[in-house]
C-alpha cells in the first residue's frame, strides 16, 4: 500500500510516517520545511519538498503516484496566533487541504485521515466528547472543524472514505522547540537551554491535558486497518488535565534546574480544555498512556542531545493590533 503523508517533515507527521514505514508501507513524504526539518522524514520514505496549497504540484503528485491513502497532517497550528494571521491560516489550513481532498476524489483514495485538532470544540465544553457540537473560538479552529465538514460532504457527494483525528497538546522529539507560537513544553525546554525565564501568559492557572507523542502517531497511521473507523472523528491523546504552572515544574525537573518564571498578560485563549478518549479506546488498540513525567523525561533527552534552537517573529503578522506580550 502507497501513503502520502503530509507535513511529513514536522512533529506528528514525522512520526506517523515512521509507523507507517514500519508497517510496511511505501510512503511518500510531503513538506515544505516551513516549520520542520528534513532530517525528520524516515530515510526508506520518498521525499518531496513543496506546499501543499501548490496545487499544480499536488495534482502532478497524485497522478504520477497513485495513493491508497492520504494521511494529511500538514498545518500551522499555532491556534493563538491565528487571530493575526487569518489569511495565511485559512490559505494553508483550508484551501491547502481543499486541494488534497479534490485529488483524493479524482483519484480514488481509499481513506482520508485527517488530524484536525480539539481547538473545533471552542469553550465550556467539558470535558470534550464527540458527540458534542463544536463551537470553535478562533481561525485556527475554525478552519479544522471546515474541513471536517468539507470530508463529509465529499463522502456524501463522492464516497470519499475519511477518518478525523483531533489530538491536543501533542508534544515529544522532532518538536520544533524554536516556534514561540506554540507548542509549550517546546517552547520552556527552549528557553532553559537558552538561559532565559518561562514565560506564562496569565496566571497560569490554565489546564491542558498533554499527550505524548507515541500516544497519538501509531492509532493515527494504524487507523485505517480498521474500515469501522471510516466516517467516525476520535479525540486522542492524554486524559489527565495539569496546569502550567504544574507543567514549569515538571519540564524543570526533567532539564535538572530550578523554575524561573515571568508572568505576562492574559492572552486570548480557551481556559481549560481536556477531552475523552473512550471512542478511541473503543475502535483501535491504544498504547498505555505515557505518564507527564515519563514523556517529558523522553522530550527532555532528546532535547539535550539537539540543544536550543534559535526563536524567530513570525514573518507575515497581518493585524498587529492586540497582539500578546513577547510576540
Amino acid at each position: 500500500m502507497k501513503a502520502l503523508v503530509t507535513g511529513a517533515a514536522g512533529f506528528i507527521g514525522s512520526h506517523v510516517a515512521k509507523w507507517l514505514v514500519q508497517d510496511g508501507f511505501q510512503v511518500v513524504a510531503l513538506d515544505d520545511l516551513s516549520g520542520g526539518y528534513l532530517d525528520n522524514v524516515p530515510p526508506q520514505a520518498k521525499w518531496v519538498q513543496g506546499s501543499v496549497t501548490d496545487y499544480a504540484l499536488i495534482q502532478n503528485i497524485f497522478a504520477t503516484e497513485k495513493f491508497d491513502f492520504v494521511y494529511h497532517l500538514a498545518a500551522y497550528a499555532a491556534e493563538g496566533l491565528s487571530h493575526f494571521i487569518r489569511r495565511y491560516n485559512y490559505e494553508n489550513n483550508l484551501i491547502g487541504s481543499i486541494n488534497l481532498i479534490n485529488q483524493s476524489i479524482l483519484h480514488h483514495v481509499k481513506c482520508f485521515v485527517f488530524t484536525s485538532s480539539i481547538a473545533v470544540y471552542g469553550v465550556n465544553q467539558l470535558p470534550m466528547t464527540e458527540d458534542l457540537t463544536p463551537q470553535p473560538e478562533d481561525p485556527y479552529g475554525i478552519s479544522k472543524y471546515a474541513i471536517e465538514l468539507d470530508l463529509r460532504a465529499a463522502h456524501e457527494q463522492f464516497g470519499l472514505n475519511y477518518i478525523i483525528f483531533r489530538p491536543h497538546n501533542v508534544y515529544g522529539e522532532h518538536q520544533n522547540i524554536g516556534d514561540k507560537y506554540r507548542n509549550v513544553i517546546g517552547i520552556f525546554m527552549n528557553q532553559i537551554l537558552s538561559g532565559k525565564p518561562l514565560t506564562i501568559f496569565g496566571d497560569g492557572e490554565q489546564t491542558r491535558a498533554f499527550s505524548y507523542i507515541d500516544d497519538v502517531a501509531p492509532v493515527i497511521a494504524r487507523a485505517v486497518a480498521q474500515p469501522k473507523a471510516h466516517g467516525q472523528v476520535f479525540n486522542v491523546g492524554g486524559d489527565q488535565p495539569y496546569t502550567i504552572n504544574e507543567l514549569v515544574r515538571v519540564v524543570s525537573r526533567a532539564l535538572d534546574v530550578a523554575p524561573q518564571v515571568q508572568y505576562l498578560a492574559a492572552r486570548n485563549e480557551v481556559k481549560h480544555a481536556y477531552a475523552r478518549h473512550d471512542k478511541a479506546r473503543e475502535f483501535f488498540d491504544t498504547p498505555p498512556a505515557a505518564t507527564l513525567e515519563e514523556g517529558v523525561g523522553r522530550m527532555a533527552t532528546w532535547v539535550k542531545q539537539v540543544g536550543s534552537r534559535a526563536t524567530r517573529d513570525f514573518a507575515a503578522v497581518e493585524i498587529p493590533r492586540g497582539l500578546p506580550q513577547g510576540w
